[in-house]
């Protein structure tokens, strides 16, 4: 969960000056802060003032997001083009009267009229936006230009796609842009899931960050054009981003194929299937400018027509991915790398191999609560015997066990700032608490089921009980970069083997 949304919005009052331009209203707000609608001297195109707050931020961090505001600034300037948002200047406030504003950086550029993502939200789903060729033009003109001139947007999607007066389309948000080094450049391990190509999540990520190609943008256009095209739809199937991207990583893996919604016309079909190339390689195949002359094509013949139904096909591995609604995203190693993220599927026979032991030593009072929670996992190696014997090897099920120096608390030992990624709201009272046994053992049962998907993904299917134990005590990459068990975590993962092997006798 993002602490960040409960974050006050910035109040800049109307008059308030940058450089040249005067505060008028403000338009929305977000995590970091907030954007206002200003004006400028005479004869300039109103500008719009993106307010980016500092003060939540380390040392380190504030740094960075100087240096991207800075980098924002120089890429607008070097990359004009009419399919661009104009980043006119980034300013960064020092007000004595105002120290609330004090670090907050401000950047200028031009106001749009509103954004893809709004239009999509008000239209119907199941049929093309207004315009939706016009705009997918737009959008793949200024993709274009930007890979011509060497730069990978890296977060392109409906939010970050602007429309402005006289049917404007820009391009915006380059917080995330990049100038390639060859083939590649580097960014932040970040980005948006309903977007990301599926070598996202097995990139490394070293000390420059993890590598970006421009075929990710590729991607990303081919998820924004099926979305513009059905009125919002995903092309892959599952109820939230994170259930999305897991069957995105199934289908680049081979195990599901890929269904666009039916009603599409056909070239835009083919044109999104290319897009959705599963790998880098498979996707180089279509660069930009041959992006953009095939969406000119088509806008120009013909428009694509009213979808009469919404209709997405599930098929095989692709649907029980989407009913385990699994999640994946970026998370804290428990080590210090890197993690992903499952939700819930609906509930499976619990086979009596897998059941807790009436007579075994889990107490009476979790036994519900243990077998519900193993229950949401489609894998079979994900059972009631499997989060028991691990419970018991985190806390001995004392639900106010706690390590202070590793910060990990609770009967399934989480550190709260991991487990409000991973929460599963098990009490039911909409209140998240990692001290809740509920939700912390139900938050476990949802890791667990990822790792085993994991795994598996990456080739690995032997004694896969240890390995899950293993990246819950870590993290997936740890294990898959190990090659198994690390060293490290052995004794621990013995501890569990052996209540496992107690609980199915």
């Amino acid at each position: 969960m993002d602490q960040r949304s409960a974050t006050p919005p910035l109040n800049i009052p109307a008059g308030y000056r940058i450089s040249e331009w005067t505060v008028t209203t403000r338009i929305g707000s977000g995590s970091w802060g907030s954007v206002y609608a200003a004006d400028g001297p005479a004869g300039t195109a109103p500008a719009a003032v993106k307010f980016l707050r500092t003060d939540l931020l380390t040392p380190g961090q504030r740094a960075s997001m100087d240096e991207l505001a800075t980098q924002e600034v120089r890429f607008s300037r070097e990359a004009d083009h009419p399919h661009l948002v104009r980043t006119r200047t980034a300013v960064t406030l020092h007000d004595a009267e105002r120290p609330d504003l004090d670090g907050v950086i401000a950047l200028v550029m031009d106001r749009a009229e509103r954004s893809l993502q709004d239009l999509i939200a008000a239209g119907e789903p199941g049929t093309p936006v207004p315009g939706a060729g016009h705009i997918l033009s737009g959008v793949a003109a200024g993709l274009a230009h930007m890979h011509t001139h060497g730069w990978v947007h890296a977060d392109l999607k409906p939010a970050n796609t602007l429309l402005g007066p006289d049917e404007a389309v820009w391009l915006a948000d380059f917080g995330l842009t990049v100038e390639l080094e060859g083939t590649h450049a580097y960014i932040p391990p970040v980005g948006s899931l309903d977007h990301v190509p599926p070598e996202w999540w097995s990139a490394r990520t070293g000390p420059r960050g993890s590598a970006v190609r421009p075929t990710a943008d590729i991607w990303a256009f081919g998820v924004l054009a099926h979305q513009v095209l059905t009125g919002g739809l995903h092309p892959f199937p599952g109820s939230t981003a994170r259930a999305r991207a897991l069957a995105a990583q199934a289908y680049a893996g081979g195990s599901a194929d890929l269904r666009l919604d039916d009603r599409l016309e056909p070239g835009w079909g083919e044109l999104i299937t290319a897009c959705l190339a599963p790998d880098h390689a498979s996707r180089s195949a279509l660069g930009a400018q041959d992006l953009a002359q095939r969406v000119r094509a088509l806008h120009t013949g013909s428009r694509p027509r009213r979808l009469r139904r919404r209709h997405v096909v599930l098929l095989g591995a692709a649907l029980a991915l989407a009913a385990t609604a699994a999640t994946v995203t970026a998370l804290p190693d428990r080590g210090g790398g890197a993690t992903a993220r499952p939700k819930s599927s609906p509930s499976r026979a619990v086979t009596a191999a897998g059941a807790i032991p009436a007579d075994s030593d889990v107490p009476v009072p979790l036994r519900k609560t243990i077998t519900e929670a193993a229950q949401r996992c489609a894998e079979d190696e994900v059972t009631p015997a499997l989060l028991a014997a691990m419970v018991k090897a985190e806390s001995g099920f004392d639900p106010d066990a706690a390590r202070p120096a590793s910060d990990e608390y609770g009967i399934a030992m989480w550190t709260p700032s991991v487990f409000q990624a991973w929460a599963v709201d098990a009490d039911r009272d909409g209140d998240k608490d990692y001290k809740s046994p509920p939700d912390a053992i139900a938050s476990m049962g949802v890791f667990a089921c990822w790792l085993d998907q994991r795994f598996k993904q990456s080739g690995m299917h032997e004694n896969l009980p240890a390995l899950i134990a293993a990246g819950y005590r870590s993290s997936d990459k740890t294990v898959i970069e190990t090659g198994g068990v690390p060293p490290r975590l052995q004794a621990h993962v013995d501890s569990v083997l052996a209540n496992l092997k107690e609980y199915t006798r």
